[in-house]
């Protein structure tokens, strides 16, 4: 065994002449367990709530989306569009017309996003996960119905088992110029609302309705703003996504769901590193009490370092002890903190225990082994640095107490 790392465990289990050194090290070690545990609970508590918030969003968000490099709409009748939709690998090929609308509801209004949407986007089974109220139906006894976000929900008072009052619709007549009859330059469409979905700000605006409806909204008989593709499990979307990117020509631009919502996972990722860097910096105050510690350690043992040199330790082996007793102290808070951290997001995670109110019933998880290593990577970083300073204390004045002796 290494000289220097057997006598630095001796010291850190031993006890000290002067009492406060052994209340110091304790309280060093515990400063590195809790931060330790602290860093491990709350990076797996934003895994759980950016998991949650990601599958939300890929409820609703297709797995590529083409759309028109310029202008709002495009036609996708072409050949290219047309044998896209027989690729076996799809569970869903959906054309969208999406527009903005004035929306009333009883005596209220509201601008929203008319979304309409083909049969295929109903094949979406987790659609029914984002349901609140009623259900979501767009069709029924060959009749279209809405279903309406929880925005416009709550700023009409949609009551979707009122039966009796539909939602009223109105988008700008195109071509229109009749100054003479405003309500002439606005066609109107009455639809009745059959559920509430939410999701996110985001998409909580919108209304959704059959493609056929939008259609005759709008009055755009044949395009559409987008193409939204899902596929099958095992399919490998970023290889389909190249492919039909070599296809379609420059006017067209084909998004997986991370390009789809780029400020949305940027958020994530900045919160999560934010929240890393500022317990980092605690963790860092706490690390250095151990520099308090050892020095104090190395006024205690320096007839011990006296007699070392004397029986021909180097310099090298004096401060490798202070270094691999700073060390000790590092990891051992840091092991036992990380392990306590993970039985607790454990127990969070199968049991519960804290609870949260909205959607969610309690505080989400999701445990992932690359934060065990950034947490255990970071702690012996700052330990390395504390315990190097403390060491090089350790030779400073070992001339006199060897004159002493």
């Amino acid at each position: 065994m290494n000289t220097s790392f057997y006598i630095a465990k001796r010291y850190l289990f031993s006890r000290k002449s002067t009492h406060a050194i052994n209340i110091i090290s304790g309280i060093s070690m515990l400063g590195v367990f809790v931060g330790s545990a602290a860093l491990v609970i709350i990076l797996s508590v934003f895994n759980g709530f950016e998991s949650v918030i990601v599958t939300m969003y890929n409820n609703f968000t297709p797995q590529l989306k083409i759309e028109p490099k310029q202008g709002k709409t495009f036609n996708p009748n072409t050949a290219y569009f047309n044998s896209l939709h027989k690729n076996k690998a799809l569970s869903s090929y959906t054309e969208v017309l999406e527009e903005h609308a004035l929306v009333k509801y009883g005596g209220k209004q509201m601008i929203s996003t008319i979304k309409g949407v083909s049969d295929e986007f109903l094949n979406n089974a987790t659609l029914d996960s984002t349901i609140q109220k009623g259900s979501f139906t767009l069709r029924k006894n060959n009749q279209p119905y809405a279903v309406v976000g929880a925005i416009v929900e709550g700023n009409l008072g949609v009551n979707v088992q009122d039966g009796l009052t539909a939602l009223q619709i109105y988008s700008p007549t195109r071509g229109s110029s009749n100054d003479l009859i405003p309500l002439d330059e606005f066609k109107t469409r009455y639809i009745y609302p059959s559920g509430v979905f939410s999701i996110q700000q985001d998409f909580d605006d919108m209304v959704i309705t059959p493609l056929s409806f939008a259609r005759d909204l709008l009055d755009q008989p044949v395009n559409v703003s987008s193409i939204e593709l899902n596929f099958k499990p095992g399919t490998n979307v970023d290889a389909v996504q190249n492919d039909i990117k070599s296809k379609l020509d420059t006017r067209f631009t084909v998004k997986n769901r991370y390009e789809q919502n780029t400020e949305l996972y940027k958020i994530l990722h900045l919160e999560k590193a934010s929240t890393y860097l500022i317990l980092t910096f605690i963790l860092m105050i706490a690390i250095f009490n151990i520099v308090g510690s050892l020095t104090m350690l190395v006024m205690d043992k320096q007839k011990d370092i006296a007699i070392l040199t004397g029986l021909g330790a180097t310099a090298r082996t004096i401060q490798g002890i202070f270094f691999f007793e700073g060390m000790l102290i590092t990891m051992i808070g840091c092991i036992t903190g990380m392990f306590v951290g993970l039985i607790f997001s454990l127990a969070q995670q199968y049991f519960q225990m804290i609870k949260m109110g909205g959607m969610l019933n309690a505080y989400p998880v999701e445990i992932k082994i690359n934060d065990f290593l950034l947490v255990f990577l970071t702690v012996t970083v700052i330990g390395c640095i504390a315990s190097g300073i403390s060491a090089r204390l350790s030779l400073k004045g070992l001339a006199d107490i060897k004159q002493d002796l």
